[in-house]
């Protein structure tokens, strides 16, 4: 199961990920980011992500290029953070 919420505030969207980001759940939310008007800065939570695939991990690579920055709250999180050298917010 997989649920994705998006937070707007000011100048930025906070994209919270809970749940398996996993194949056409991932893809999916890759359409929803890639169709909406970029914010100037997103943020993507994935403190509540408890499991993410090869297509996940694509995906939080895409969004790492399009200059996301990633909130981790987890150890899970924050492991997959460093392995796949997504940027952290301060």
């Amino acid at each position: 199961m997989l649920r994705i919420q998006f937070k707007e505030l000011a100048n930025t969207v906070t994209m919270q990920i809970e749940g398996r980001f996993v194949g056409n759940f991932a893809e999916n939310a890759r359409r929803a980011v890639a169709d909406s008007k970029h914010p100037s800065s997103l943020l993507v939570d994935l403190s509540a992500m408890t499991f993410v695939d090869d297509i996940g991990e694509e995906v939080l690579s895409w969004l790492k290029e399009l200059g996301s920055k990633f909130t981790a709250g987890t150890a899970y999180s924050h492991d997959v953070c460093e392995r796949l050298q997504l940027p952290l917010a301060s």
